[in-house]
Order: structure tokens, then sequence, then C-alpha cells
């Protein structure tokens, strides 16, 4: 079947993805010991937060598209980073 074989790739794709965003999580986020502007080290720390929750987002779908190819019981219960705004807006 053409349809499962091609999410089958897509699965593959993402846990390369998953790879490379746990490659830039573990990078350093000073590289130097020169003096590095506080606004710097806060837009470092913000990509490797974000690097995390992409590959945790990642492979939560990977799971759940695994789950439906192997005819297994689609678990829902599925949480998600959301502030306080977005868990409660409807």
């Amino acid at each position: 079947m053409k349809i499962k074989e091609t999410k089958l790739n897509i699965i593959q794709a993402g846990q390369k993805a998953v790879e490379e965003l746990i490659k830039v999580a573990k990078e350093k986020i000073v590289d130097s010991e020169d003096d590095i502007s506080a606004d710097r080290l806060k837009n470092a720390a913000a990509t490797k937060k974000l690097a995390i929750f992409d590959a945790f987002e990642i492979l939560a779908r990977i799971q759940e598209e695994q789950n439906l190819l192997d005819d297994k019981p689609i678990n829902k219960k599925v949480e998600s980073f959301k502030g306080f705004a977005e868990g409660r807006s409807k």
C-alpha cells in the first residue's frame, strides 16, 4: 500500500529530525569566555527550549502514527505545553 509506505518514510524523516533537534539542545549556550549580552543568552536559551519542545511534539506524533499503522488503540491523552490563556480558551 502506497500510503503506508509514505507514512513509514515520514516517520523515518521525523526520527532524523528529532536527532538533529537533540544535537541543537546538547550544544553549549556559551561557547567562549567572552562577555555575552543578556539578550543573546536569552535568545540562545529560547532556541534550545523550542528545539526540545519540538522534538517532544514530533515524537508524540510519530508514536501516534505508528500506533495507527500497527492497529493499536489510540491513547488521546497527550499533554501539550500550553500557557494559562491557551489552556482556557475555547
